[in-house]
């Protein structure tokens, strides 16, 4: 004998909602910048290499202050992030009519970033990647204001390249085991 019609749409529902809580009852969700799981401390750990261009020194210069949240860099780093960051500008148009205009072009400024993330104690790669970051600009006929607004754009890409870099880094460093203690603070 057949199943009712009408207890089908209601039987798949509850079949399709057990499957869902069975599905969900693996995941666990715990913020990733707790004190339980030791990230802060992991990230207030972290030394990043020496910038060689303007760029990578905003980019460096946002991630120490992220990473451990004012208190500049670790003497000696448990982690190091290796950066190498570099910038270019363009014009979203290709359009020599514009060119003749007095008006300001829409642009871009691109940063990429690759870094490494090493453990200090045996030099094991964590992690490596690369990620950009596009700032809109407008730019202007006038020579310094065209450059001031590059150097702008760079900036504010540079500022959300770093909150990338670090959000990647974060979720390396919140798999890794606890830092532990010198002995003398223990």
């Amino acid at each position: 004998m057949l199943p009712d019609r009408s207890s089908l749409p209601r039987r798949s529902a509850l079949l399709l909602g057990l499957a869902l809580c069975a599905g969900l009852a693996g995941c666990q969700v715990r913020p990733l910048y707790s004190q339980a799981g030791g990230t802060a401390p992991k990230l207030a750990s972290v030394g990043f290499s020496e910038p060689k261009n303007r760029v990578e020194q905003v980019v460096r210069n946002e991630l120490v202050f992220l990473a451990a949240g004012g208190a500049g860099e670790p003497l000696n780093p448990a982690y190091t992030v290796t950066l190498h960051v570099s910038s270019t500008a363009s014009n979203v148009l290709d359009d020599d009519g514009l060119a003749e205009a007095s008006v300001p072009v829409a642009g871009r400024v691109q940063v990429t970033g690759s870094y490494t993330l090493t453990r200090s104690v045996d030099g094991q790669v964590l992690k490596r990647s690369e990620h950009s970051s596009v700032a809109l600009i407008d730019v202007s006929r006038q020579s310094f204001a065209k450059l001031r607004a590059i150097r702008d754009g760079e900036n504010r890409a540079a500022r959300e390249l770093a909150e990338f870099i670090r959000a990647d880094v974060a979720i390396v460093l919140a798999k890794e085991p606890p830092l532990q203690q010198p002995a003398w603070q223990k």
